[in-house]
């Protein structure tokens, strides 16, 4: 496998472009060690993707790349979508991929799945 093969399943937030998307990127290749972790840049939005099954992104480390006090509640402000299911229970946002759904979330239009209640 090279390192420009897809992550099967990957799961992680897709963000509006900026400094905060870019401290949260470096954040999570930090709090995802030893899981792969790609950043794609989209121009106005990154999408990050962790292999592995769990994405984990802890305020701690986002303030420290970020260089400024982070509130999680920023992340909702930037954060138009995300792949997998999300937990926001927590102090630290964790997704996981959507097979570990117990109630799927559909798209009312379209039927699309695009998350899950926990």
């Amino acid at each position: 496998m090279s390192v420009t093969d897809p992550i099967i399943d990957p799961v992680g937030p897709v963000l509006q472009t900026g400094d905060v998307a870019r401290a949260v990127a470096d954040a999570a290749a930090i709090d995802n060690a030893g899981k792969r972790v790609d950043v794609r840049d989209r121009g106005s939005y990154v999408r990050i993707e962790v292999e592995g099954g769990e994405c984990v992104l802890r305020r701690a480390t986002i303030t420290e790349e970020l260089g400024r006090p982070f509130k999680m509640s920023e992340l909702e402000l930037i954060m138009p979508s995300f792949v997998g299911r999300i937990d926001t229970s927590s102090v630290e946002p964790t997704f996981w991929p959507i097979s570990a759904c117990v109630k799927p979330l559909t798209y009312w239009v379209t039927g699309r799945l695009i998350g899950c209640l926990p």
